[in-house]
């Protein structure tokens, strides 16, 4: 089972329900939601406030995610 990690533990990372957090980024592009596709594409970001994300579940960037 992977390990998840809560939001603000979180500088670069994806949640499965199409959040992502990127510290890094620009300010606008901190904190996203994105559509994903059938197909598993994210599109359509859109900029989104930390406290409107999911607090726990959070996969950081670079880790493989594995079905549970």
């Amino acid at each position: 089972m992977d390990k998840k990690y809560k939001a603000s533990d979180i500088e670069i990372g994806f949640h499965p329900k199409g959040y992502r957090i990127d510290k890094t980024a620009s300010p606008m592009d901190f904190y996203t939601k994105w559509q994903i596709t059938p197909e598993g594409k994210w599109i359509d970001p859109k900029p989104t406030c930390f406290d409107s994300m999911p607090q726990d579940g959070w996969v950081k960037a670079g880790q493989k995610m594995t079905a549970e």
